[in-house]
């Protein structure tokens, strides 16, 4: 590795990880809770809510970054509320990079989440519902069991989206190195600034992260 140190190449690669982490924790959490509450219901505008949730998926993350930096900048009512509570404002702080990474890993959790609950035989659900048990219990203890394969392929998917995050961490999370650099902003500023070496070595890290998860999918659901 040519153009940068040890300690150049590992600040990103471990941000990277923990906002990974941290990031698909959220998004499994929240696409777990909208599929539990979309999967099977019929109400007025459902086609659109599923098309909502859905549309990080399909949108230039440029696009879903300059939404989320009208929505937690500092001209907005959740921009200043934040800095009144916590002193600073949210953007270009590593849970920006969280956030943007939540939004646009949460449509593939949710996807998948939401064609593992729909493929629980419905006659089980049914049986427990039969026997008294509520909706609650029915999904904690029936639909979760029997959709496993699901929750981990979109959790595991939702993190791996979360590392590879670039267009919407660039606009509201910045590229401060030590701060909020994460590997795909460390690529881009080290391919402009010539240093082919230190991006390369980006570039190796985050296939092999991304292989290591997409390998653990694949053994995990065979």
């Amino acid at each position: 590795m040519t153009g940068g140190t040890i300690s150049d190449f590992l600040t990103p690669v471990g941000l990277s990880l923990k906002v990974a982490a941290v990031s698909g924790a959220a998004a499994f959490l929240l696409g777990v809770a909208a599929a539990w509450g979309m999967a099977g219901k019929r109400f007025f505008g459902r086609t659109l809510a599923d098309a909502f949730f859905l549309l990080p998926l399909v949108l230039p993350p440029t696009v879903v970054g300059f939404l989320l930096l009208l929505l937690l900048g500092r001209g907005s009512f959740l921009g200043r509320l934040v800095e009144s509570l916590f002193g600073h404002s949210l953007v270009f702080t590593w849970w920006a990079a969280v956030i943007a990474s939540t939004v646009v890993a949460f449509p593939l959790v949710y996807q998948s989440v939401k064609i593992g609950i729909l493929s629980v035989d419905r006659e089980y659900l049914e049986a427990a519902r039969s026997m008294g048990a509520g909706s609650w219990q029915v999904f904690v203890h029936i639909t979760l069991p029997l959709s496993w394969r699901a929750l981990l392929s979109g959790y595991l998917l939702g993190t791996v989206r979360g590392l590879g995050e670039f267009g919407a961490t660039l606009m509201i999370a910045g590229n401060i190195p030590g701060r909020t650099q994460t590997i795909p902003t460390a690529i881009y500023l080290a391919a402009e600034a010539g240093k082919m070496g230190l991006a390369g070595a980006w570039t190796i890290s985050v296939i092999a992260i991304s292989l290591g998860f997409l390998w653990l999918i694949n053994r995990k659901l065979s």
